[in-house]
């Protein structure tokens, strides 16, 4: 999953970009609301925490263009220092799907963020099966039939894109997009590294699903393993 960041300060635009990293999202994070703006031309995001605080424009005023100009509309929570009820208010009349005022706790806002991306008309966070994988985006577990795999956190993304994917074809610049935000560095062969754990690893669990190779093109989960 990805998720666009917004935020004024760079030591708290700094630790919450980490803080999701860390669990498995792709974060992309900025001071301006124009830059951020701009990203969404390109990108499409999961999830938007914004503050309202920003140097070169009110964070209500990016929420009103995140909803008039980007094509998903992504769910948005407001993370601010503004507490007064008439504040709340007008950042959930705005079009805010939450308002959370700061000091905050991150594993509230981690909460608050996959709350509203299981509510009705976003992207649902129920585990996600194929064949005998199951992988869960809560938790960030797999399993095979009842039996727990161990992955890391680059294979458990891989793993989660692949298997929303149904046994369809991610195309490799789509899925490098997903796992990676703009401030990583990614190497040449990072997402093939990680390919190929992910295969060996369903290998050792006896899956009969695999990660097939499309040369040129990109990956997807086959049962019966790879071709």
């Amino acid at each position: 999953m990805r998720l666009l960041i917004i935020e004024d300060h760079p030591a708290m635009r700094d630790i919450i970009a980490g803080y999701f990293r860390e669990r498995g999202f792709a974060a992309d994070a900025f001071a301006l609301g124009e830059d951020a703006l701009a990203a969404t031309a390109t990108t499409a995001y999961d999830a938007v925490v914004l503050d309202l605080g920003l140097p070169d424009m009110d964070g209500m005023d990016v929420l009103r263009r995140l909803r008039a100009e980007t094509a998903n509309r992504p769910p948005a929570l407001i993370v601010t220092a503004r507490d007064r009820i008439e504040d709340r208010i007008g950042g959930l009349n705005g079009g805010a799907d939450d308002y959370i005022v700061k000091p905050f706790d991150l594993a509230e806002l981690e909460a608050r963020v996959r709350a509203v991306l299981r509510r009705p008309g976003v992207r649902r966070e129920a585990a996600y099966r194929y064949g005998d994988v199951s992988f869960d985006p809560a938790s960030r577990t797999a399993q095979v039939g009842d039996k727990a795999l161990a992955l890391s956190r680059r294979e458990a993304s891989v793993l989660e894109e692949l298997i929303r994917a149904s046994g369809r074809i991610v195309v490799k610049d789509m899925l490098e997009d997903r796992l990676y935000g703009f401030e990583q560095q990614v190497s040449g062969n990072a997402l093939e590294a990680a390919i190929s754990r992910l295969r060996r690893k369903l290998a050792d669990a006896g899956s009969a699903v695999g990660v097939d190779v499309n040369r040129g093109v990109g990956y997807r989960l086959k049962i019966g393993g790879p071709s």
